[in-house]
């Protein structure tokens, strides 16, 4: 619980909001829960003159906005796109980038138009998120240029796509309408695409792993149509947290890009905290001990700062934990203020359009003064005024902790921030390393878009816009034509003299799921109304909407009552049990192919094609609060088969004597190893612990010895493995320091135990696993800098 009211101080007007962050950490009840402090020194703005070409009424627009000259990096990257050079802005959050492109597309729109106002040049603007196009679409209408600019998504009716079509000069979209709607029915779009000057693509390092290979193949596509339809537009890119951003920016566009990366806006000082949630006398599975939840934490501190008059924004990783994060907060502010509950809500995907936009509304407005959110609002939404960021778990990568941080103290406002750990091997790694954070570069965005399960699809969508040809190839990459063979055989491609031909009735774009490897997303649909409550991607649908499951929705709870995998439908009803459900899972892995290895002594390091199946079996039944296990209750779900890419290790027999492991213990060692490595992984790769999973084995069929596999969680894979193994002594180093520097005696969460574990963190061996990575390390060592990756 927080602090009583009389604890707490009123800030002063213009008072720290870091001195608020650290009053709070040091109140008796907190001790020691405030592991690091991190201080970044405020930097003044640079500004430069308006472009020569800048039209005056665009320059007069932004100056009623307080706008009067723009930063030097604006100038630059604004400068080389109105010069028709491809160019990625990547500055820090709240730096302006939005003005880096707004002003040279507004510029030439303006001018092309004819003597009627007819659209001469058009724009397409790209967001990863519906809201961050509504953003961008309020901020180009306060602008009030006369510009002709809409959204076109999947909240827009067919009157509002017919205009965009038809009138539009600047259409905002996302990724997933240009792959199933603009490029499907370009024909109808030829004015549009005809014209198109400029292609956006806002928040860049967002595409990543299996998302970042279509979406960069959904903007070859593009380039292609916009080539048939006589255009060839400049691509302007934009992210505050892009690693290599040139590299970056040229792989998902195929094309050469010009770097903008010295910030010249002002920036306050930002205050960042890591915060480590203290053991519980609680013990969980297997007797281990557990430290109080992260989201218990963060919404005692949203409590506080509410009260404070501190706006706040708090990150949750799930959509039940925003929910709760939020409800636990109002509750706790209704002791204080009977006001007070009503300015603090959540926020998540999976809400209708109509409650996003309201309570977007309500927060940039002020009337909120605190908010729970999932990573929907970790983009480049407009919500300026906010004094204090909370994460309730590391966010996955560093990229994405350093856009969350960049939410606060907008424009020169000082911030403050705090990183509360989970109860997981790299949120416990990182609040003990914060070296790990500070001062190291973001992470290279990692996606593979030669992916033949993510390249064929999209040829055969290219197919079906435009018989493919022999020159096109070079667009789509070296593997494509061997792809093209594959799906000729297959029947879906038909060669001719004059090229490759769509031969099947259905869409080729509906064979692509551009955010989801696993189908269309799963309708939560209330019984007794028939109203659809929200959604459940594909993937997830068979651990958290099965007969049985609880389901979380704005504060209410709901039973599902059946699963039609099919229809994709869930039917769901009001209930208020006691318990929480988890699924259990049964996974098993084998050996397609080794693609490289690398020798470590007498143990091998391997990266290849592995196949995974995954059932559901059954789901356990925790009372809560305190988790207990209740029961449990079998499942009849089909197997979900994946082929990927996985990075492996083995370990020999001969290896495993000489290190004095006792042979029953050697189950449990790789258990936990395989767990930990998981966890830490994100650490050197851009994916999160839940787009990649693990098998391991005390003798594997395929090799013979104990090996333990770290897999990617997409068909054809992610390139997170990849980047596994091109990193594993640093990563499996800092898997073996983890777990000997966790202070539990036998494993907890924080080190060996996986939230994910279909078989219940059973067995798990932390002495084991140390020992067992501590020989596989001295392995490594003794072979000097190794043998070397072999080609298998």
């Amino acid at each position: 619980m927080p602090p009583p009211p009389s604890a707490r101080h009123p800030t002063p007007v213009g008072g720290s909001v870091a001195g608020v962050v650290e009053r709070l950490a040091a109140l008796p009840a907190r001790e020691g829960r405030l592991t690091h402090l991190e201080r970044l020194a405020p930097r003044p703005g640079r500004p430069a003159a308006w472009p020569a070409w800048s039209d005056p009424e665009v320059v007069a627009a932004f100056g009623r906005r307080g706008v009067e000259r723009p930063w030097e990096h604006q100038v630059e990257a604004a400068e080389a796109a109105y010069g028709g050079r491809h160019v990625v802005v990547s500055t820090g959050t709240a730096s302006g980038k939005s003005l880096a492109f707004q002003l040279p597309a507004l510029t030439t729109l303006l001018g092309a138009r004819g003597r009627r106002g007819q659209r001469g040049a058009s724009a397409l603007y790209l967001a990863p998120t519906k809201a961050l196009a509504q953003d961008q679409l309020a901020s180009l209408r306060a602008l009030e240029v006369g510009l002709r600019v809409t959204t076109h998504d999947g909240d827009s009716g067919r009157d509002q796509r017919d205009w965009a079509r038809d009138h539009a000069e600047y259409v905002l979209t996302n990724p997933d309408m240009l792959h199933h709607s603009l490029l499907p029915g370009h024909e109808h779009w030829h004015r549009f695409l005809g014209a198109l000057r400029y292609v956006v693509v806002d928040e860049c390092h967002h595409y990543r792993g299996v998302f970042g290979a279509h979406v960069a193949q959904v903007l070859r596509r593009l380039r292609r149509v916009c080539a048939l339809h006589g255009a060839s537009p400049t691509f302007v890119l934009a992210s505050a947290t892009v690693a290599e951003p040139a590299t970056a920016a040229g792989q998902l566009t195929g094309l050469p890009v010009h770097a903008v990366t010295e910030d010249a806006s002002p920036r306050g000082a930002v205050t960042l905290g890591l915060w480590e949630p203290p053991l519980t006398s609680y013990a969980g599975e297997n007797g281990a001990p557990v430290r109080r939840a992260a989201s218990s934490e963060t919404a005692d501190l949203l409590t506080d700062l509410v009260v404070e008059g501190v706006r706040t924004l708090a990150f949750v990783r799930s959509r039940r934990g925003a929910e709760q994060v939020a409800l636990t907060a109002a509750a706790q502010l209704g002791e204080v203020d009977p006001s007070l509950p009503a300015r603090v809500a959540s926020y998540r995907g999976g809400y209708l359009p109509e409650e996003r936009r309201a309570i977007e509304q309500q927060l940039r407005s002020g009337e909120l003064l605190g908010l729970a959110a999932t990573n929907a609002l970790e983009l480049g939404i407009d919500v300026s005024g906010l004094d204090a960021v909370l994460m309730a778990g590391f966010p996955g990568t560093r990229a994405a902790l350093w856009q969350q941080v960049g939410r606060a103290g907008r424009g020169a406002r000082d911030a403050a921030a705090v990183l509360v750990a989970r109860d997981d091997p790299l949120d416990t790694y990182l609040v003990h390393h914060p070296e790990a954070i500070f001062g190291r570069p973001v992470e290279a965005t990692v996606f593979d878009e030669s992916n033949p399960y993510v390249l064929g699809p999209h040829l055969c969508a290219a197919a079906q816009e435009q018989a493919l040809t022999e020159p096109d190839l070079a667009l789509f990459g070296p593997t494509s034509r061997a792809v093209l063979d594959q799906l000729v055989a297959a029947g879906l491609l038909r060669r001719r003299p004059q090229g490759w031909f769509w031969t099947d009735r259905r869409r080729a774009s509906d064979l692509a799921d551009l955010r989801s490897a696993g189908g269309r997303p799963v309708q939560l649909v209330e019984a007794t109304t028939g109203r659809v409550v929200g959604t459940v991607d594909a993937a997830s649908a068979h651990g958290t909407a099965h007969p049985g499951a609880v389901y979380l929705h704005r504060g209410e709870t709901y039973l599902v009552e059946s699963l039609d995998l099919e229809e994709a439908v869930a039917v769901i009803e009001r209930a208020d049990p006691d318990y929480s459900t988890s699924a259990r899972e049964i996974t098993d892995i084998t050996v397609l192919g080794e693609r490289e290895h690398t020798a470590w002594s007498r143990c091998r390091l391997s990266l290849g094609e592995v196949a995974v199946s995954h059932q559901v079996v059954s789901f356990l039944r925790r009372r809560q609060p305190g988790g207990e296990v209740v029961g449990e209750e079998p499942l009849d779900l089909p197997e979900r088969s994946l082929r990927t890419t996985a990075v492996w290790w083995s370990v020999p027999d001969e290896v495993l004597e000489d290190s004095g492991l006792d042979p029953g213990d050697l189950p449990g060692a790789a258990h936990a190893a395989e767990h930990c490595s998981i966890g830490l992984l994100p650490l050197f790769a851009t994916c999160d612990r839940w787009d990649i999973g693990g098998v391991s084995t005390a003798r594997h069929p395929d090799t013979g010895v104990l090996t333990v596999f770290v897999h990617d969680g997409h068909p054809g894979g992610a390139g997170f493995a990849e980047r596994g193994y091109r990193t594993a002594r640093e990563w499996l180093g800092a898997t073996r320091e983890a777990i000997v520097s966790c202070e539990c005696e036998s494993g907890c969460p924080s080190c060996i135990q996986s939230p994910k574990c279909g078989n219940q963190n059973n067995p798990l061996d932390k002495a084991g696993a140390a020992r067992l990575l501590e020989v596989l390390l001295e392995e490594a060592a003794s072979d000097g800098h190794g043998a070397g990756p072999a080609r298998a």
